[in-house]
């Protein structure tokens, strides 16, 4: 009998990925997503798209609109794509029995999300992390004084608020006025190769890790990656880390490789990221559906992908540095499109009126691509805790802008 599985995002390519993936497998795959127009939508692997509250605006209006599409549509699994996951999750007694969800419980996912959090306790099992301290921490003050660091969100993604803090520089004097030195990570500076990880996990074993790095980047989100191989360091890293956690589900991490071969992981995406489209879609359509069946996913035969449109707009910041500008050209034409489908061509040909929900505030408010990715399903911790964040930020899209 065929699977009814709800996707809870649709505007980005991974979530195309999950919905090509499951629905080749003979699933009905239905999307929730805040934003009217969205990547999946015009997409022959999607049934049908459901547009919902904005969780960050309106979190019961958010879980009552996946209750109403789980009771409608006949949902038998549930595969959280992003930060929604969090909102989601936090509510997780409120589903149906019967519903099943792909992910780790709300409190695994919670402290992994943390950027302090994560890194006190991979520190803790003894694997290799950066310093790391909170902005109203007592030592923060002299923390690695005349060394050089970073801020960034505590709950945070896609590099939003990431600022370098030259050695010379008073990191506390760099957060926006009024906001919670609580709510901000300070760390280490390390030098080395900046790598990413994304695995599928079930009851704390690893069916696959995917290690890639960034070849084309757009502030610090990978639009254009290559699969590496005999990445040891990093995949003994995670599977290290899989196995001390009984981790279920999708899990992510950043890595800073030292010239020492030393895999330090910076920061944890406890959900999927670009790595998914490295994966051959059988066996990731298996894992997700079965996953104490599947012992291994096959690899693609491509190992360079890429966000076509995205890589061409910063290929084009080069136009004139011809070198530079024709180097770009011949990386895009050497990766595949994570997009584009011959047979579901839909989403590549109307990307840019699928997603507009996020082009136009990049383009006339001023705020980055990943922000307006971002900013209506991003997390900022539970309610207390959101409460406080939010009182330093702008106010995030409204549903269905």
């Amino acid at each position: 009998m065929s699977r009814t599985v709800l996707l809870t995002l649709g505007r980005l390519p991974k979530a195309l990925e999950l919905a090509r993936s499951l629905a080749q497998a003979g699933c009905r795959v239905i999307i929730a997503e805040p934003f009217k127009w969205q990547l999946c939508k015009p997409s022959r692997s999607v049934a049908a798209s459901h547009q919902v509250r904005a969780p960050n605006t309106d979190q019961d209006g958010y879980i009552e609109d996946i209750l109403a599409i789980v009771k409608g549509e006949g949902v038998n699994l549930i595969v959280p794509v992003s930060e929604e996951a969090l909102h989601l999750l936090e509510n997780v007694d409120r589903l149906p029995q019967g519903t099943s969800l792909f992910s780790a419980p709300f409190a695994t996912i919670k402290r992994l999300h943390d950027k302090s959090d994560f890194i006190k306790y991979a520190g803790s099992i003894g694997l290799p992390v950066p310093r790391t301290t909170t902005l109203d921490a007592a030592d923060a003050s002299s923390f690695l004084r005349g060394k050089d660091k970073i801020i960034k969100p505590r709950h945070g993604c896609s590099g939003i608020g990431f600022m370098p803090v030259p050695s010379d520089s008073d990191a506390l004097g760099m957060i926006p006025d009024g906001d919670d030195p609580g709510n901000w990570v300070l760390q280490e500076w390390l030098e080395g190769r900046v790598l990413s990880s994304f695995s599928v996990c079930c009851s704390g074993k690893v069916i696959q890790t995917v290690v890639y790095e960034a070849d084309v980047l757009t502030g610090t989100v990978a639009v254009g990656f290559r699969r590496l191989t005999g990445s040891r360091a990093v995949e003994e890293w995670v599977s290290d880390f899989v196995g001390r956690t009984g981790y279920d589900g999708f899990i992510s991490f950043d890595f800073i490789l030292g010239d020492d071969g030393v895999a330090r992981a910076i920061e944890c995406n406890p959900r999927v990221t670009s790595g998914v489209h490295f994966l051959e879609p059988v066996g990731l359509a298996a894992a997700v559906l079965e996953p104490g069946r599947v012992s291994e996913i096959w690899f693609k035969s491509h190992d360079r992908m890429q966000q076509g449109y995205s890589v061409l707009t910063e290929a084009y910041k080069d136009f004139f540095r011809p070198r530079q500008f024709l180097r770009n050209l011949r990386g895009m034409f050497a990766a595949r499109d994570v997009v584009w489908s011959f047979n579901d061509p839909l989403p590549f040909l109307l990307m840019t009126p699928m997603c507009w929900d996020m082009l136009r505030p990049s383009m006339f408010s001023g705020i980055t691509l990943a922000e307006a990715a971002m900013r209506d399903i991003a997390w900022f911790g539970e309610a207390s805790e959101r409460t406080t964040r939010e009182q330093g930020t702008e106010q995030p899209l409204e549903a269905g802008s």
